[in-house]
């Protein structure tokens, strides 16, 4: 078979190198990203160290280019925000060499920035939560005197401001701290949304996994997040297999809307005040839990492989409920907060002892898992010794 060029090597990417590595697909994994530890999977058989396709879109898609000379027609994947930019902005250029497994920009731009994604979910008939697009300190002004408190301070493009402040967006609860909080991101040149936060614990936000092509849904997979790190304001660590067929016709609507084709990941949230799932946010791209679907009997990257390298045109299949994905590290990290908001630990304890599947920690690929830690025990000491240096 033809290798897979996997584009970021972190958790998501771990998933689609391990998804199509027990498959038999050779892999190829790109890092450009100290943090990252899915290069280290038994299933990797080729390592390239890349610049940073933020901070360094076209010498990123150079060495793409020049790896088309040992891999020229694999298949192409990018799995990361960045990635995905960089891959999509540049599709027609790369499509000359590989495969490549995402949509162009002018689609994939409608999911990046989220001003888009809302205004086509509006126009589709999908539920919202109360949102406002400020171009301006000024418009931040006028707004914060009468939006609803307390509300959440999110970038238009996530990836962007995650990179830059490690958060994915603030909670306020007063008009100084909105002010505040849209200040120190317009001041280093982000977008930002004002958008209604939405009550209820972590279990009220679910996935709507799917892939289209041609405006069908070839394949769904739908889960229940069950905490996320942090609580409340993070992304998932704990995912749970459920069959809700509530959110199915929501979500088919808005990828049609977007003329988005390939795999994606919805996140809905149920508003505790009326009981209706209101959109969140939608990935063009492999999600973080997405071993999860795999360990179901979803295989989606192998399925996304099969049809663009093999022309197999994927078709739905029976999966199981009840299963979990855990991310231990982040779990772990958060488990007192989450103990303080729900003071159950047979709740902490009940995904450990259900069927589940790990984010990294594997007795058949061990490595990425080392070297995780490895990573976070050098930063924790690094911190110690500057604490102690004080």
């Amino acid at each position: 078979m033809k290798p897979a060029i996997v584009l970021a090597t972190h958790t998501m990417g771990l998933g689609v190198i391990r998804a199509l590595g027990k498959k038999g697909v050779p892999i190829v994994a790109v890092t450009y990203d100290k943090k990252d530890f899915g290069y280290c999977s038994r299933y990797v058989t080729c390592k390239i160290c890349a610049p940073h396709p933020d901070k360094n879109e076209d010498q990123f898609i150079s060495l793409l280019v020049k790896l088309a000379e040992r891999f020229e027609s694999s298949f192409l994947i990018p799995v990361s925000d960045e990635t995905l930019v960089a891959v999509s902005r540049n599709k027609s250029l790369l499509e000359r060499y590989y495969i490549v497994a995402c949509a162009q920009w002018d689609i994939i731009e409608r999911l990046i920035d989220k001003k888009h994604t809302y205004e086509l979910a509006e126009a589709a008939g999908v539920p919202l939560p109360k949102i406002m697009f400020p171009e301006s300190f000024e418009d931040v002004e006028q707004y914060s005197r009468y939006i609803e408190f307390p509300c959440l301070v999110k970038p238009r493009q996530s990836h962007l401001y995650f990179n830059h402040f490690g958060i994915k967006m603030v909670k306020v609860d007063s008009p100084v701290k909105l002010r505040a909080a849209c200040r120190e991101a317009i001041e280093q040149g982000f977008k930002v949304m004002l958008q209604e936060f939405i009550q209820g614990d972590d279990s009220q936000v679910v996935n709507y996994n799917s892939y289209f092509w041609n405006s069908q849904p070839l394949v769904e997979f739908t889960a229940q997040q069950i905490r996320k790190a942090p609580p409340a304001l993070g992304s998932p660590c704990v995912v749970l297999s459920k069959r809700l067929p509530e959110i199915i016709e929501n979500g088919r609507k808005l990828i049609r809307a977007t003329g988005f084709y390939g795999f994606s990941c919805m996140e809905i949230k149920k508003d505790p005040r009326d009981g209706v799932y209101k959109l969140i946010e939608v990935n063009g791209r492999h999600n973080l839990s997405g071993m999860l679907a795999v360990h179901c009997g979803i295989n989606f990257p192998w399925l996304h492989y099969q049809h663009l390298m093999e022309g197999k045109l994927p078709s739905a299949a029976d999966w199981k409920e009840g299963i979990y994905w855990i991310d231990l590290v982040r779990d772990a990290a958060y488990v007192f907060d989450n103990y303080r908001r729900s003071p159950s630990l047979r709740r902490i304890i009940l995904p450990y002892s259900c069927p589940h599947v790990f984010s990294e920690l594997s007795l058949r690929d061990p490595l990425p898992f080392a070297k995780r830690m490895m990573y976070l025990f050098r930063r924790f000491f690094r911190k110690f010794l500057m604490h102690e240096n004080k």
